[in-house]
This record gives structure tokens, C-alpha cells and sequence, in this order.
């Protein structure tokens, strides 16, 4: 899939989301991610990267570049532009936004907002090596491919709650950035039956 029929697909389907019941007092963080798009020799690609092995939270796990909301940012889309700054290096003019999809809150009382972006192919990343540990691309036609997205359910408390997985390469995606996926796959097939290229 290339920029234009993305753009196509992206902007005339409606927002996916998941529905996850919470405790209601519950509060959650504002946090927010950006779902960036890089386009090579006409194919897109999703960047994505694995967590510094240090963290506290998370370590070695798959994501988004992105974080919490700080005080002094002026919009959670700020956020997701500063945090990809930070962590990858992409600069705030490589960055063009498209659009959102659902706010998703986590187990870890987030509220997480993805927001998706084109990105400048000629990007030359700069990674904080005490956030990221390595940076790569998923192609996007791989996450269309319902084929590609699994529920693995868990058993916790005598409930069977269930986390998207995806294997790519020798990476394991799952948790809240194969939500995130899922629900980018979601807002790109629906309503749309002609066949992913």
C-alpha cells in the first residue's frame, strides 16, 4: 500500500477502537503515541522500537515512540511529536499528521492517544540509547493481513482477558502496541473490501 490509497483508505473510514471495562474511579494518565508512516520505494512502512533493557517499566518490550504528557506540552499531539524527537531523533518538520485513532487505556493506567503520521523518507534517526534500544519497520501491508494479528488470552483472577500478539521477523508485538495496530487495521479494512497490495 502506498501513500496515496493509505491516505484514501485513512481518512474515509471511521475511527476503530476496543472497548475495556475499568474500575470507574479509576484515573488515567494522558499519554500519547505517534503511529509513524515512512515511505520506501512505494510501500509504507510502520517505525516502531524496542524499549531500553534498563527501563523500569516495560523493558524490551515493542512500541510506539511516544510518552506521558508533560505539563509544559501545549496538546497531546505535541507530545507524541516531542517524544519521537527525543527517543528516535525525527524531527518535528518530518512529521505530518493525519489524523488519531481511539484513545486506548492501558493496565497501567494510561490513557494512550495514537496519532498517525507521515514521515520524511529522508529522516536520519538519532536514538537516546537510555530509552531505545533499537529502531525497525514493519511493512504495513504485513499488519493488514488479518492473518498476522493473534489473541492470545491470559488467565488472571479467573477471567480470561486476551492480548493481540504479532510475530514479525524476531520481534514479538503485543500489549498495547498490537491494540494499536489492530485498531489501525481495523480503520483501514472496514467498509472496504478490495484486496490489500
Amino acid at each position: 500500500m502506498n501513500r496515496s490509497s493509505f491516505l484514501t483508505r485513512f481518512l474515509l473510514s471511521p475511527m476503530a477502537s476496543h472497548k475495556h471495562h475499568y474500575p470507574l474511579k479509576q484515573k488515567f494518565k494522558k499519554a500519547a503515541v505517534l503511529v509513524a508512516l515512512v515511505e520506501r520505494q512505494g510501500v509504507l512502512n510502520i517505525i516502531l522500537t524496542e524499549r531500553a533493557l534498563h527501563l523500569r517499566h516495560h523493558p524490551g518490550q515493542i512500541s510506539f515512540p511516544g510518552g506521558k504528557q508533560e505539563h509544559f506540552d501545549k496538546s497531546l499531539q505535541h507530545t507524541a511529536i516531542r517524544e519521537t524527537q527525543e527517543e528516535i531523533g525525527i524531527e518535528p518538520h518530518q512529521v505530518e499528521i493525519i489524523g488519531q485513532l481511539a484513545p486506548l487505556k492501558t493496565n497501567s493506567g494510561f490513557e494512550v492517544t495514537p496519532y498517525v503520521a507521515l514521515v520524511d523518507n529522508q529522516l536520519s534517526l538519532t536514538i537516546d540509547d537510555q530509552e531505545v534500544k533499537s529502531v525497525f519497520e514493519v511493512p504495513l501491508h504485513f499488519i493488514l493481513n488479518k492473518r498476522n494479528i493473534h489473541k492470545q488470552h491470559l488467565v488472571a483472577n479467573k477471567h480470561r482477558p486476551f492480548v493481540y500478539c504479532i510475530h514479525y521477523q524476531n520481534h514479538l508485538i503485543w500489549g498495547a502496541t498490537a491494540h494499536i495496530l489492530k485498531s489501525l487495521q481495523l480503520n483501514l479494512l472496514q467498509n472496504n473490501h478490495h484486496p490489500i497490495r
